[in-house]
């Protein structure tokens, strides 16, 4: 029997390591991962992002309606807060030191922790897949495995970049760990236009 699996997303992990500035934003991620694990049997693929702000929400928004249509994914909002940070920049230091107002992403790694560990709890899965490079999760992935040794956590991480990409301490937490492949990510597009069960039809955005 094939092991049971479930998957667990950081979206903005996945968007800034893997996806940012390429063609293939429009992710079947149930056809992404059955292509990525092959011999397991796929119980759930959790996908943990938050609502933006500005020009790119329509995008944003068309896109989560069109993983909706995916029976198998579960999205999981967390949501921004705004912090203030000091620029860094030398010509903003030598009249003082300016802070901007930027945006924070609030709950994801709390809310894929919660998630895993229930998950173990219920014996929802044999297997734990998570699309990560956060060393915040590291606590999450220990506690895992030392509650329920029989269960194994395989971590992807999501990275165009070897720096970035590194993510020594979730890596070493795992019982294995790979960098997400990226050649699938072509092989696993939505349709242009997608049913969304109701009569009408998601459109896939036109700068995507």
């Amino acid at each position: 029997m094939k092991p049971r699996s479930i998957v667990y997303i950081d979206g903005f992990n996945l968007y800034y390591g893997s996806i940012r500035g390429g063609p293939n934003k429009w992710l079947n991620l149930e056809r992404y991962f059955a292509l990525l694990r092959q011999g397991d049997d796929i119980q759930r693929i959790h996908y943990f992002t938050a609502m933006i702000d500005g020009p790119h929400l329509a995008n944003q928004k068309a896109y989560l309606r069109a993983l909706a249509t995916l029976p198998r994914v579960n999205i999981v909002l967390g949501y921004y807060k705004f912090k203030s940070v000091t620029c860094g920049v030398r010509p903003c230091n030598f009249t003082g030191r300016r802070r901007f107002r930027v945006p924070e992403e609030k709950h994801t790694d709390v809310n894929i922790a919660v998630q895993m560990i229930d998950d173990a709890y219920q014996d929802c899965c044999d297997v734990f897949v998570l699309v990560s490079g956060d060393s915040d999760l590291v606590p999450a992935v220990n506690r895992v495995k030392s509650r329920f040794p029989d269960k194994r956590i395989a971590v992807y991480v999501p990275s165009r970049d070897l720096s970035r990409g590194a993510a020594v301490e979730l890596r070493s937490a795992a019982d294995t760990n790979k960098t997400l492949p990226l050649a699938l990510l072509k092989r696993s597009q939505f349709p242009a236009r997608i049913p969304d069960g109701s009569g009408g039809v998601i459109t896939k955005p036109n700068v995507w």
